[in-house]
């Protein structure tokens, strides 16, 4: 696969991003450009340099989000991470050495089952760590819904989720529905707040690795200091905070977390392999219609998997 044009992937990024589901003929009609140009950048980069991906209110449906740091033996490495794989309330599970040698793991866990993360965790693993992951700035809601719609509305978020630029003909042939149900289904996770956003998602590999650090208190300073990282913030409720900052392994690691490891208490190096990726990404094809019961009737037990 030959690199990106940056500049071309960027214009196509922006216009994506302004218009994330419509036809490349009124988007071309819309922006006043050339339509034959539009479809050569986008055949040229959607589906491998770039997609546009759903982008939800897990609260909305009584989901939590949790980070967990998993200690595992290195030679159990790959067989752990197929079993964290098959269980469709893990959103993403990368390899990660520091105060926990292992895994560094997001779950978004039903609301009603959060009794049930130390049982569950502890297939997995002895030793382990989880927090209560909220955005920053926290604003102190505590109000969770939970799943009230069908099974198809499960299946159609995995689609969403994975492509959003999916046809509407494929979507209405893969769910049994007219080309009017899945619009309306669609506007309907729109406007009850379910779909945030629809996001364009770009992947270049330019980082593989990534600096954890779980801090009791949030120095401002520190996202100043560090702007020409992608630095993500997270509230750690009954912590702190959590802090990671995106990197190449091709940069100065050893220089990285010395400069990073003043700013929290604790901290592990992520590695974003591109097999765990490819691990992480047949998860998340149809984790929502993995997690809803058939009937529509709720969440499946996290200890089912």
């Amino acid at each position: 696969m030959t690199e990106p044009v940056m500049s071309e992937l960027e214009f196509l990024v922006e216009i994506l991003d302004r218009y994330p589901m419509e036809s490349l003929k009124k988007i071309a009609k819309s922006e006043g450009i050339d339509y034959y140009r539009l479809k050569r950048l986008y055949d040229k980069y959607y589906g491998k340099y770039l997609t546009v991906s759903a982008s939800y209110n897990v609260k909305k449906i009584g989901l939590r989000s949790f980070i967990t740091f998993l200690s595992v033996p290195s030679d159990k490495i790959m067989e752990v991470a197929y079993r964290l794989m098959k269980n469709p309330f893990v959103s993403y599970a990368n390899p990660a050495f520091g105060f926990k040698n292992g895994f560094s793991i997001v779950f978004h866990i039903p609301d009603k089952q959060r009794k049930l993360i130390g049982e569950m965790l502890s297939k997995y693993s002895d030793d382990y760590e989880y927090y209560e992951v909220r955005v920053y700035p926290y604003s102190g809601d505590d109000n969770f819904g939970d799943w009230y719609l069908s099974h198809d509305y499960a299946v159609l978020m995995d689609i969403l989720k994975w492509d959003a630029r999916t046809p509407i003909t494929e979507i209405a042939r893969r769910l049994g529905k007219s080309r009017p149900t899945i619009r309306y289904m669609i506007n309907r996770l729109q406007d009850e707040g379910i779909i945030r956003r629809f996001v364009p998602l770009v992947d270049v590999n330019v980082h593989d690795r990534a600096v954890i650090g779980l801090a009791k208190d949030l120095d401002e300073t520190i996202l100043e200091k560090f702007k020409e990282y992608e630095i993500t913030v997270g509230v750690l409720p009954g912590y702190g905070y959590l802090l990671e900052w995106f990197f190449s392994s091709k940069e100065d690691m050893g220089s990285k977390i010395l400069e990073f490891s003043g700013y929290v208490e604790k901290l592990l190096i992520e590695y974003i392999d591109p097999i765990f990726k490819e691990l992480n990404d047949n998860n998340l094809r149809d984790r929502y219609s993995r997690m809803i019961k058939e009937d529509g009737s709720g969440y499946r037990s996290i200890l089912e998997f």
